[in-house]
């Protein structure tokens, strides 16, 4: 089942174009990389699917419902996000974790918050105050936070690219245990041809902001 599609998804800003008529479908559970060199259009792209940026023309389909029908407050919550540098909220790990549901109007229980913290390896976290993290621990409770909402689909723009490697290994490692235990949707922005190969299912390649080439990974990074 489709559960990501987008239709000639095109961005355009004045009479530069970041993104350009770009149709691509997302399967439940799989993993779609996207690659290109700096200035292809990869973060565009994802900010795209969840309307933190707005398309020119075309749009994206969240299991076959047009995602401008969904308020873009509950699309984000469905379509939830990791980026490269971790924003937590000031406070303490909890109350970043139990974010989203609230905003939702849901109250998060406490059993869930320590449950999600386990998941991402920082069981015991949820009183620590988040100026007092490093830089792997903060990924992985913007990981948490975005796994509160039990999204659809997952977005990944650079993950790991602002971490150590030791915490970079962590954090990928974690990544792609979570996503083969809960067969989670995701699309990942990577300038890393290794780590895409190491979490995809299929590539896609942007060049100045056009779909060059998709396929499994074996067809297009080891080609």
């Amino acid at each position: 089942m489709n559960v990501l599609t987008t239709a000639r998804l095109t961005r355009s800003i004045g009479s530069l174009t970041l993104i350009a008529d770009i149709s691509v479908e997302v399967q439940r559970g799989e993993v779609l990389a996207v690659v290109g060199p700096s200035g292809s259009g990869k973060s565009s792209f994802l900010r795209l699917l969840n309307r933190l940026d707005e398309p020119t023309s075309g749009s994206v389909f969240l299991e076959n419902v047009d995602y401008q029908q969904i308020p873009p407050r509950e699309l984000r919550r469905q379509v939830g996000m990791v980026t490269q540098r971790a924003f937590l909220f000031p406070g303490t790990v909890a109350q970043n974790v139990s974010f989203g549901p609230r905003q939702g109007g849901e109250e998060i229980s406490q059993s869930r918050v320590d449950e999600l913290l386990t998941r991402v390896g920082l069981a015991g976290y949820a009183t620590r105050d988040v100026t007092n993290l490093s830089g792997g621990e903060a990924q992985r409770v913007s990981l948490a936070r975005a796994l509160a909402n039990s999204p659809i689909v997952l977005l990944l723009d650079e993950p790991t690219s602002a971490l150590d490697d030791q915490a970079k290994a962590g954090v990928e490692s974690l990544i792609h245990d979570i996503i083969a235990e809960t067969h989670l949707t995701c699309v990942i922005v990577t300038h890393d041809t290794a780590q895409a190969a190491r979490m995809a299912t299929r590539v896609m390649v942007l060049d100045r902001g056009h779909m060059t080439r998709i396929g499994a990974v074996s067809e297009v990074l080891h080609a």
